[in-house]
């Protein structure tokens, strides 16, 4: 008897050990979000309706069925007056860009948002242990990260991540970077920065799944500070909950749907094609089977369970219950990829006009911004004083590889902040989204004109 109680107790003091252990591990690997800054270019900036107008006719080599193409892809993208177009656009000079206006870019964007960033927080560069930077399109030597330590004079044993070509998805690639890194270096600091180098990469061309990409894509940046020190959990606006990354890069399908390519012409550009569609909702539909049993109640994932018996055993008759996110998710932050991208993750979901007008008004005033787009559509969340403490937000992006990277945030106290939509909240949401593109435009439909050069 005096064995088998020794046997007991080991075992019981052996499982103590094993809980005590895993609290300590997971004790510091919280990701804590402190403060994130989004770009706002300048006024003079703004691509409205007489803009937009005149650097298409600048581009000699579109002919009458590709300014009907582009009138129609305007007018139905879901982009309002005033996002913004990269510099060199508006010194007309898209056709001849030099390494040097793609530096001016990157440091334009990334220095806005850091300088505010550090004079927001209090921390001082010098602190950052982690920096994460996230450029599709522009991989300089020396890199964007070394251009950040040498602008800061930060510390010599800062661990520096350049991802590049990573897509639209990236910026959350780059935040599941940091978790990582966050389980191996303990109180620590952590810088990322998301955008896109656009100018450079404006195309020139004429073949129309390449010049979609002009009529979506716009200017924009966000740089974010994380933590895993939870001494200041109290400061802390967000915290990291779970990431599930799924990448369909084995799928030539889906691989080749988002590309950088060159035309038959030699116009450098970005290629989106028909299977992006599918694409997207494979990706999208693979990755909810991982994220949703980590994201939902109990009592939901049960009620789940017994639907599908039901469906398996019997004929279905009338159409079965949706997925309730709802149910575990209090906000839906979708990456403004496009209005067709917004209302199908939509329809997929089963989420009304609430839920994904954060998405629609984040694409109507700053467009399609790439890997940032889904810290604008927060930012609004934000400024709409939507957000209180306790909630969860999922984060949804899509992006070329092709991938899906969704993660999901909890709210650590109200959030009403000031931010980039400072200026125009209480403009939001307009009543009418329809841009003044086909007013201004509809001639071009005209079936005189077919029989017209227009150059």
């Amino acid at each position: 008897m005096d064995l088998f109680m020794g046997m007991c107790f080991l075992a019981l003091f052996y499982a103590f050990f094993c809980i005590c252990k895993l609290v300590l591990q997971r004790r510091g690997q919280g990701c804590y979000m402190l403060a994130y800054e989004c770009y706002k270019p300048p006024e003079e900036r703004k691509l409205n309706t007489g803009s937009c107008a005149k650097i298409v006719f600048r581009n000699k080599n579109l002919g009458l069925e590709e300014y009907r193409f582009l009138l129609k892809t305007i007018v139905s993208s879901g982009l309002g007056e005033e996002t913004y177009g990269p510099p060199i656009v508006f010194a007309e000079r898209e056709q001849e860009p030099t390494l040097a206006d793609a530096h001016l870019e990157m440091k334009d964007f990334i220095f806005d948002t850091l300088d505010k960033l550090f004079a927001r927080t209090g921390v001082s560069p010098s602190e950052i242990d982690i920096l994460a930077v996230n450029v599709s399109m522009f991989a300089p030597v020396p890199s964007l990260t070394a251009s950040i330590i040498n602008r800061y004079k930060m510390r010599e044993n800062i661990k520096a991540f350049n991802l590049s070509g990573m897509g639209c998805s990236a910026s959350l690639v780059a935040v599941d970077l940091v978790r990582h890194l966050f389980k191996s270096y303990k109180e620590s600091y952590a810088i990322v920065v998301s955008t896109e180098s656009m100018g450079p990469h404006w195309y020139c061309g004429r073949e129309k799944s390449m010049l979609l990409s002009n009529c979506l894509f716009r200017s924009g940046s966000c740089s974010m500070l994380l933590t895993n020190k939870r001494a200041l959990k109290h400061r802390a606006i967000l915290r990291l909950k779970s990431v599930v990354r799924t990448d369909l890069g084995s799928n030539d399908e889906a691989y080749e749907c988002c590309m950088q390519v060159e035309d038959d012409h030699g116009n450098l550009g970005f290629r989106l094609t028909k299977g992006l569609t599918k694409a997207a909702a494979q990706a999208f539909s693979n990755n909810l089977r991982i994220l949703v049993p980590k994201l939902l109640p109990l009592r939901e994932l049960l009620r789940q369970f017994f639907v599908a018996k039901l469906e398996k055993n019997i004929k279905k008759t009338t159409q079965v219950e949706t997925l309730n996110l709802k149910s575990g998710v209090d906000h839906f932050c979708i990456r403004p990829g496009g209005r067709a991208v917004i209302d199908g993750v939509g329809k997929g979901l089963g989420l009304n006009d609430y839920d994904l007008e954060p998405a629609r008004m984040a694409l109507h005033r700053f467009g399609n911004t790439s890997a940032a787009g889904n810290w604008y559509v927060l930012s609004y969340m934000e400024a709409k004083k939507r957000l209180k403490k306790g909630d969860k937000i999922l984060m949804i992006s899509l992006g070329a590889g092709f991938m899906c990277n969704n993660c999901v945030w909890e709210v650590m106290r109200d959030l009403d902040s000031v931010n980039v939509w400072k200026d125009c909240i209480e403009n939001y949401p307009p009543q009418c989204l329809v841009n003044p593109f086909k007013e201004k435009y509809s001639w071009i439909n005209d079936e005189c004109l077919n029989f017209v050069r227009l150059h």
